[in-house]
């Protein structure tokens, strides 16, 4: 992207972010007071460059709350690096990894000039990464970095919530250490994010604030996973939401990796996937793979979706797995991850939902049909979708809209859905009756369990 082409996006953006943002005066930029280590479990990615992302208080992590405030910052809302008029206050909270264990992480609020700190919505960034430096809170503080490039465009996403009176918070759902494709993990980030926001008045939230989630592909993992797991996880929050809006939805990885196995664009993702799982939950997956999965996997260990895509056409597992894993369920450390990030296992939302899926898939290359998975949108299977949504509607959920566009790939179904969702979404907060699909939805896959293979 050439240093204009650059300027005229910056220059878009900004002025949409700034007619909608409040101006601020709210915050001068503080920390909770630094000092020794945190627990060895909840250290925070030591590649960080900015020390702000590292906790270094005096006391154990383990002794803060969920959403318990670490640091707070105010700066510069920037575009593709370019500081704008915008203020966004930035908070590095103590949440819980993928394994249960406390960690820190970072979220950003960004209050709109119409708003009264009654109403925000939680945007879950699609910057798919494994690198933490691409994460939104660093492109919103001025980093550019290739794979940072997704969190940098999706402003223009943003200003229009701003302008509509909405405060947004922004997480890094993928946490300090980027566990990509990792949903509990997202689920946790995401809802303690929400807390954070309300617990600091810096923001202009507070515990009266109502919340929505939206979030599109990697934005929706975390979207459904909080909304999976706020009735449990973070009760208080889930009676402040009015309801989740999402589309290009992963539920069921293992599925994910056979659909886009081979084929010519999305199948960067399937190590991709492989890699950020096994971050979350301490797998050592190279022992399982040939020199040339090796390779693949060191090349992508800090790659973003930016680097993945169109990189390795036609790429199969086979070609990255020594003989006798052949079939990925035959590593059975594998087969305990992909379930515990399987949506179907995990509980249904009680807020209502609208859930978007694309499925045509073929026109971003991907061809494959394979049997009891069949189609999607090129990296999303709209099997598994449907039957999550059918799955909600049958234990309690009747509030759930699905829509499936059999017209519309993964990146060309965004553009279409955003604007419904938003709508949905307005819908919501005006407190009218949330549609339903409930009964209309056609039949999906299975998304019982992966069981482990057989090997000889």
């Amino acid at each position: 992207m050439n240093r204009s082409t650059v300027g005229l996006l910056a220059v878009a953006v900004v002025t949409a972010l700034t007619v909608g943002a409040a101006p601020t005066a709210w915050a001068t930029p503080a920390t909770v007071a630094p000092a020794a280590a945190a627990d060895a479990a909840a250290q925070t990615d030591s590649r960080a460059s900015d020390p702000f992302y590292r906790y270094d208080g005096s006391e154990p992590l383990s002794s803060y709350a969920p959403g318990d405030v670490l640091k707070k910052r105010t700066l510069d809302y920037h575009v593709l690096g370019i500081p704008t008029p915008v203020k966004a206050v930035q908070l590095l909270y103590r949440t819980t990894d993928a394994q249960g264990r406390p960690s820190a992480n970072v979220t950003t609020v960004v209050r709109s000039h119409r708003g009264d700190g009654s109403k925000a919505v939680s945007y879950q960034s699609f910057y798919d990464s494994l690198d933490p430096e691409d994460g939104p809170s660093r492109a919103i503080a001025g980093k550019v970095t290739l794979g940072g490039i997704i969190a940098n465009v999706e402003s223009i996403v943003m200003a229009p919530l701003l302008l509509k009176g909405y405060d947004l918070v922004i997480p890094d759902t993928e946490g300090q250490t980027a566990e990509f494709a990792a949903g509990p993990a997202y689920g946790t980030n995401t809802l303690d994010s929400i807390r954070a926001s309300t617990r600091t008045g810096a923001t202009g939230l507070h515990s009266g604030t109502r919340f929505g989630l939206l979030g599109y592909s990697g934005g929706a993992i975390a979207t459904n996973w909080a909304a999976a797991l706020a009735p449990a996880y973070a009760p208080e929050v889930n009676q402040r939401l009015v309801g989740f809006a999402e589309a290009g939805l992963l539920v069921a990885p293992a599925h994910n990796l056979k659909y886009v196995d081979g084929s010519l664009v999305w199948n960067g993702v399937m190590p991709m996937a492989v890699i950020g799982v096994s971050r979350a939950y301490g797998i050592d997956i190279q022992r399982y793979l040939n020199p040339k999965g090796i390779a693949v996997f060191d090349e992508l260990e800090h790659g973003s979706i930016v680097d993945a895509l169109g990189r390795y056409p036609g790429m199969t597992w086979k070609d990255l797995a020594k003989p006798e894993y052949k079939d990925p369920n035959s590593i059975p450390a594998f087969v305990d991850a992909v379930n515990k990030v399987n949506l179907g296992e995990a509980a249904t939302p009680t807020v209502p939902g609208f859930i978007g899926q694309g499925n045509a898939g073929v026109l971003e290359g991907t061809f494959n049909r394979p049997p009891g998975i069949g189609t999607g949108d090129g990296v999303m299977v709209a099997g598994d979708v449907r039957a999550l949504a059918n799955q909600y509607c049958a234990t309690g959920n009747s509030s759930i809209r699905y829509e499936q566009y059999n017209l519309l790939s993964h990146l060309g179904a965004m553009p279409y859905w955003t604007p419904r969702a938003m709508s949905w979404l307005d819908d919501r907060f005006a407190g009218k009756t949330a549609p339903t699909s409930c009964g209309r939805i056609p039949a999906g896959n299975s998304l019982a369990p992966e069981k482990p293979a057989v090997t000889n």
